[in-house]
């Protein structure tokens, strides 16, 4: 069977790398993934992140899985903040790969929601 062509007319742009800002939060895009991403340890006045790094290339493999204990992990190490209090280390990487969401697009905040579970 013939491979239809792959036609870059369909993107608006196409880049090895970006960051997007999305409801006050940075969203770095990237392929691959990047374990010490720019903004990472940001947080907002309540302590949520306000930094994810959104990749793919690793779909659901034992790549995966060495991803996910690096992010446990990094979440338990404690630091001490600019305020001289005690936090953990933000690690706030989604996989986006497309089976996760059953090839449908998701908005960050839905990333967020499929990433928890």
């Amino acid at each position: 069977m013939r491979q239809p062509e792959f036609r870059t007319s369909r993107f608006t742009w196409i880049k090895p790398y970006e960051e997007l800002s999305d409801n006050k939060r940075k969203v770095v895009l990237c392929h691959y993934p990047i374990m010490c991403y720019n903004g990472q340890y940001r947080l907002d006045e309540e302590g949520n992140p306000k930094t994810y790094m959104l990749y793919g290339h690793v779909h659901d493999t034992q790549d995966q899985r060495l991803l996910e204990q690096f992010q446990e992990i990094t979440r338990n190490i404690k630091t001490i903040d600019a305020k001289g209090e005690e936090q953990s280390i933000p690690c706030n990487m989604i996989n986006c790969f497309c089976m996760y969401s059953d090839y449908e697009p998701l908005t960050l905040d839905e990333w967020i929601a499929l990433d928890k579970k």
